[in-house]
């Protein structure tokens, strides 16, 4: 949807439009604020009844206290926030209660004459939080009204300069969501804003199909670069150099895009980058992974104008402890029901909310700049939906509620957009989806890694680490970003987070420290600098395994592997659990392995039974796509797919997964404005909807 400025009159907008929307804004604001100061001063004098260690005697000295709040928030709160940003970043907001409570102490005390206790300020401060989380958005008359501001003035000049009648465009990643699954959710509700648009015709649904593997690395390398050749997987091992690539570890996100960028990435332009992996080239960037330690792109006070705002953080704390609750009556509730499940207990409950909230929330301040400002186009990636469909799985009530959450977002992006400085197009896409079944190792009691030994003989192999997730590699890089702001603040945050930061650039949360050190005994391990090499490395990258053979300098072939090891490609085709194998014949050329057939890719002649059918008519042209990459594995598996029930056997732990062949995970979305023009053929590959992305840009005079 793009949201139109005044019509223009010789060039100009016409006075009386330009002055009425900024008079309205103003009026609403002292009109909301007045009424906030009552309802606080009420719910002041309330607390000040029954809390202990705190004395206001009257209304009147309430409401003023109130007041005394209300004017010290808006004098000191940005200069306080802007000094301890990176600190406020690091305890994702819970420095900023304890701002607000020593307000609160300073007001009580200039106005009453006492010293509360600190822990009935803390109380206190907490109390108008919440009431002004819950009061405020009903008397919000121009959405979001005091992080606007704040934003308003931090870009004067920048919004003067991008004063124009050339629409912007936001792009807003759902990650993991599958076209099927959003059309699921439109019926069903869950996206009232997205079904908004397309039942008043402002937008469409195109449909498009990503690239073997299906991941966010691979399809974010495609959108945002156009290239994302020589990435078979979400981690691989590279027989030249001798070690592991995982695409999250910033390190190694850096050196993918060094090898796909060519500085005229999708967002190079004047672009912004939000919270993804890969930076399109963007020259403004917040928390995104390959460019964390390119000082003169990413920057953390982008955060600035959330964290300005006194109450948007707390706000984002209370939502953070009700996602907690939401996440554990969910597991409850599944495992009462006797379904399948995965284990979501430990850390996890606080991992999800930091993704679901705190990092959502981030992401769309950050693009609300960028839309005050002007920006012409911005890119940011919203994880939370792709990380509880993992665990729930990806029709899972759960599942739909933060889809609704996101939905809400674009409705505060589309209000955001009557305070630009030029029109906006809203443009929601995903970059894959997910394919729905229980984890391999739980149907068949063994993982994929135990079943290639056993074939082999093998008792000793490498695995990676599987906690190297996107989840942790996200707030990881948040909190990266926030720890190299040049303040004193940052460099006490730098000191604070030393034991957990890593030489690329991020802080190592949770499972991460030490799934990083892992990573790096593995890579010793297999490039040989602690002795021999592994004889087998196993990679899994949800149902798409990869089998090396690092002791060979060169790709096995099948007939190598067969001299080796006896029966191994056999067990493997024909194990329930995995749908087929792929490897490089020396006289056929690859081939597509299954437990009744196989499939020879040079012409496609099929030996009894087609190995690929049901994976997708371009399932062939994937995997022979695969089969060029330097990198590709000695043995490709997939996991098994099952059409008539639509379930996948992923390799990692999760209920919804994807990165190989076969359901939804290859098939994700863009909702687009109608105004657009059509594909002319289907989009097929993450390059290819780059080059759909330009031409739309293009379209709109970009």
């Amino acid at each position: 949807m793009a949201t139109r400025r005044p019509e223009r009159q010789n060039g100009a907008v016409a006075t009386t439009q330009q002055r009425s929307p900024q008079a309205l804004r103003t009026i609403g604001y002292f009109a909301r604020a007045l009424v906030l100061v009552v309802v606080d001063g009420l719910a002041l004098w309330g607390l000040a009844a029954v809390l202990p260690g705190i004395d206001v005697p009257t209304f009147g000295a309430a409401l003023l206290t109130a007041a005394l709040i209300a004017l010290l928030n808006a004098l000191v709160w940005p200069l306080a926030t802007r000094i301890l940003l990176p600190l406020t970043v690091l305890t994702f907001g819970l420095l900023s209660l304890v701002l607000n409570a020593v307000v609160v102490n300073l007001a009580i005390r200039a106005v009453d004459g006492t010293d509360p206790t600190v822990a009935a300020t803390l109380l206190v401060a907490l109390g108008l939080a919440v009431l002004t989380m819950v009061v405020a958005p009903l008397l919000d008359f121009d959405g979001d009204a005091y992080h606007l501001r704040v934003v308003r003035r931090r870009v004067r000049e920048g919004r003067r300069a991008n004063r124009t009648d050339v629409p912007g465009v936001i792009m807003f990643e759902i990650d993991g969501l599958a076209e099927r699954v959003l059309e699921e959710a439109v019926e069903r509700g869950s996206v009232p804003t997205i079904a908004r648009w397309l039942k008043e015709g402002s937008h469409r649904i195109v449909a498009w199909e990503c690239d073997l593997s299906s991941q966010t690395a691979a399809s974010q390398a495609g959108l945002l670069h156009g290239s994302n050749a020589e990435m078979p997987a979400f981690r691989w091992y590279e027989r030249d150099s001798g070690r592991l690539l995982v695409a999250n570890h910033p390190k190694d996100a850096a050196e993918i895009e060094r090898r796909h960028a060519n500085g005229g990435g999708l967002l190079a332009d004047g672009g912004a980058s939000r919270g993804n992996m890969f930076s399109g080239d963007a020259p403004r960037c917040s928390a995104t992974m390959s460019v964390i330690r390119d000082r003169q792109r990413s920057r953390s006070s982008e955060f600035f104008a959330y964290f300005a705002d006194p109450y948007g953080m707390l706000r984002t704390i209370a939502l953070s402890v009700a996602d907690v609750a939401a996440e554990k009556r969910a597991y409850r509730r599944q495992r009462r029901a006797g379904a399948e499940h995965v284990d979501r207990g430990g850390v996890y409950p606080a991992m999800r909310a930091a993704i679901t909230v705190v990092m959502r929330d981030l992401n769309v301040a950050t693009l609300m700049a960028d839309i005050v400002e002007g920006v012409p186009v911005a890119y940011s990636t919203f994880v939370g939906y792709d990380e509880v469909a993992h665990h729930s799985g990806i029709r899972e009530p759960d599942a739909f509620a933060v889809l609704r959450k996101l939905d809400d977002q674009l409705e505060r992006l589309e209000r955001t957009a009557r305070q630009a400085p030029r029109p906006y197009h809203l443009v929601v896409l995903s970059d894959h989806g997910q394919t729905q079944g229980a984890p391999f190792r739980q149907r068949h009691g063994e993982t994929l890694e135990e079943v290639v030994r056993r074939l082999t003989g093998r008792g000793a192999g490498v695995a990676a680490p599987e906690s190297l997730d996107e989840a942790w590699g996200a707030l990881g890089t948040m909190l990266g970003d926030a720890r190299e702001d040049p303040s004193a603040a940052g460099r006490i945050l730098r000191r604070a987070t030393s034991d957990r930061a890593t030489p690329d650039g991020d802080v190592a949360l949770g499972p991460t420290r030490a799934a990083l050190r892992e990573y790096d005994e593995i890579n010793a391990a297999v490039s040989g600098r602690d002795g021999d090499q592994p004889e087998l490395i196993v990679l899994a990258s949800g149902c798409l395994g990869l089998v090396y053979f690092p002791g060979s300098p060169e790709r096995l072939t099948a007939e190598d592997i067969e001299r080796r090891h006896p029966g191994l490609l056999a067990g493997l085709a024909g194990h329930p659990g995995v749908g087929f194998v792929m490897v490089r014949s020396e006289n056929e050329g690859a081939v597509a392995l299954g437990g009744a057939g196989s499939r020879r890719l040079s012409d496609d002649h099929v030996d009894g039974e087609d190995p690929l059918a049901g994976y997708g008519e371009n399932a062939a042209d994937h995997l022979r796509r695969h089969d060029s990459f330097r990198h590709c594995p000695d043995i490709l598996v997939n996991g098994a797919y099952d059409p008539t029930t639509d379930e996948v056997q992923p390799f990692e732990e999760f209920m919804g997964s994807h990165g190989g062949l076969g359901g939804t995970q290859m098939h994700p979305f863009a909702v687009v404005p109608a105004e657009w023009s059509l594909p002319a053929e289907p989009i097929v590959g993450a390059a290819a909807m780059n080059r759909q992305l330009r031409a739309w840009l293009a379209e709109t005079g970009q």
